[in-house]
C-alpha cells in the first residue's frame, strides 16, 4: 500500500499516484461513463414522466429521496462487502452466517422499512413547506410498492458484482457504488411509476393497512434477528437512514417548487437524475475506498486528512470533470431526439459542469468527514457514510444545479 507524508500532495505526486492507480482509474472510470448512461436513461425517464409528476402533487418531493435511499442501502452493502473482500473475509456462500447472506438479509429489512417511513415523511415536508400533496395512503404505497419492485432488481445487482469482484479481483469500491447508484436511478422512477397504478381511492386504503402491518413485523423481526452483523447493521442504519431521509426530501421541495421551469424545459428536468447520482456515486466511491484504508489501518482517523486521502479525493475530481462534461452532452442530444426541450447545449453543458464539479468539491470534504467521523467514534464507515454521503449530495446537488441555473441565466 502506498504511503505518503502527511501533507497536501504536490501535483507530482498526484500525477504518480494516478499512474499507481492507473488500473484503478481505469475500472473506475469504465464503471462511472456506463453508470452516467444508466443515469442519463434514468433522467430522460423523469423528463418523459412530468405529466404524472404535475398530476400526483408530492410525487416529485418522494423521487429524491427513493432514488436515494437505494444508493444508500445497497451502496453501503456493496460497501461493507468490498471491506470483507480486502480483508480477506468474503465468502460466496448461501450460509446463513455468511456475509452475503447477512447483509442482503439487512438491505431487505431497511428496504421495507425506509419506504414505508419515507411515503409518511413525505406527506409530513410537504405539509411544513405549504405544498399541496398527495393523500398520505397514495405516498405511502407508491413508496413501498417501488422501492420493493427497485430493490430486487438493485440487490441482486450488488451481490453479483460483489461474487464477481471476488473471482476478478476487481476492485468494488471503485465499481461497485456508481453501478449501483446507475441501475438504482434506472429501476427506482420506472417502479415509482408503475407503483401509482396502484392508487385508487377505494383499494389503496386497504393496501396501505397491510403494508404497515407487514412492515411493522418486519421491522420488528429484524432488529430482534439472531444474526448479529445482520442486526447491528439494522439497528445501526435505520436512524441514520431516517435523518438523511429528511435532507433528501428537502431537496425534493427544493424540485417542486420549479416543476413549472421544469414543464417548460424537460431536459432540465432530465438533468436532474444523473447530476445527483453521479454525484453521490463520486462521494461513495471516496466513502468507500476510505473506509478500506481505514479498516486496513492504512491512514488514521486523524482531521486534517494525510496524503494518501487528498490523493483517492484528486482522483474523484478527475472523474468529475470527465463525467460532467459527459453529461452534459449525452443530456442534451438524447433528449433533443426524443423531442423533450433543452434550452440548449452550451447552456445545459455549462449547467452541469458547474452544478456537478461544485458538488463534487464538497462530496469529498464529506466523505472524508463522515468516514473519520464514524470510525473515530466505533460505528462502522461503511455502514454509515455512503448514506450521508448520498443524501448529503442530493441537497448539495439541488443547491448547486439552483446556482448554475442562475449563472447561466436560466432564472
Amino acid at each position: 500500500m502506498m504511503r505518503f507524508p502527511k501533507r497536501l500532495p504536490a501535483v507530482g505526486r498526484v500525477f504518480g499516484y494516478w499512474r499507481a492507480e492507473r488500473r484503478t482509474i481505469r475500472h473506475g472510470l469504465v464503471a462511472l461513463v456506463v453508470a452516467t448512461g444508466g443515469n442519463v436513461v434514468a433522467g430522460i425517464s423523469l423528463g418523459a414522466i412530468s405529466t404524472t409528476l404535475e398530476r400526483i402533487p408530492g410525487l416529485l418531493i418522494l423521487l429524491p429521496a427513493a432514488i436515494a435511499m437505494r444508493g444508500s442501502i445497497f451502496g453501503a452493502l456493496s460497501s461493507r462487502l468490498g471491506t470483507s473482500i480486502h480483508a480477506g473475509l468474503f465468502e460466496p456462500t448461501r450460509r446463513r452466517q455468511g456475509a452475503v447472506v447477512q447483509n442482503v438479509l439487512a438491505a431487505a429489512v431497511l428496504t421495507v422499512t425506509i419506504s414505508w417511513a419515507l411515503g409518511l415523511l413525505a406527506k409530513g415536508v410537504s405539509m411544513v413547506f405549504g405544498i399541496r400533496g398527495a393523500p398520505l395512503v397514495d405516498l405511502m404505497v407508491i413508496s413501498v410498492l417501488g422501492g420493493l419492485l427497485s430493490s430486487v432488481v438493485v440487490g441482486s445487482l450488488a451481490v453479483a458484482l460483489a461474487i464477481a469482484a471476488h473471482r476478478r479481483s476487481w476492485d468494488l469500491d471503485s465499481v461497485g457504488a456508481p453501478l449501483i447508484t446507475a441501475v438504482g436511478d434506472m429501476v427506482t422512477i420506472p417502479a415509482l411509476y408503475i407503483a401509482t397504478f396502484a392508487t385508487s381511492r377505494f383499494v389503496t386504503p386497504f393496501i396501505a393497512v397491510v403494508l404497515t402491518l407487514g412492515t411493522a413485523v418486519v421491522t420488528w423481526r429484524g432488529i430482534r434477528t439472531r444474526l448479529a452483523a445482520a442486526r447491528r447493521t439494522i439497528r445501526e442504519s435505520i436512524p441514520i437512514l431516517l435523518g438523511t431521509s429528511v435532507l433528501t426530501l428537502i431537496a425534493g421541495v427544493a424540485m417542486e417548487a420549479r416543476i413549472e421551469q421544469f414543464l417548460v424545459f424537460p431536459a432540465v428536468l432530465a438533468l436532474v437524475p444523473p447530476l445527483l447520482a453521479d454525484a453521490g456515486a463520486l462521494g461513495a466511491l471516496l466513502s468507500s475506498r476510505l473506509a478500506s484504508k481505514l479498516h486496513l489501518g492504512a491512514i488514521q482517523p486523524r482531521a486534517f486528512p494525510e496524503g494518501l486521502a487528498w490523493l483517492d479525493g484528486s482522483i474523484v475530481l478527475l472523474f468529475g470533470t470527465w463525467l460532467f462534461a459527459l453529461l452534459g452532452i449525452a443530456v442534451h442530444f438524447v433528449a433533443t431526439a426524443l423531442g423533450l426541450g433543452s434550452p440548449g447545449l452550451v447552456q445545459l453543458m455549462g449547467v452541469s459542469m458547474i452544478a456537478g464539479m461544485g458538488a463534487s468539491a464538497i462530496a469529498v470534504l464529506v466523505a472524508y468527514s463522515t468516514a473519520v467521523a464514524t470510525f473515530r467514534i466505533g460505528l462502522d464507515p461503511d455502514t454509515h457514510s455512503i448514506p450521508i454521503i448520498t443524501s448529503a449530495m442530493d441537497f448539495v446537488g439541488v443547491i448547486a444545479l439552483t446556482v448554475a441555473l442562475v449563472a447561466v441565466g436560466l432564472t
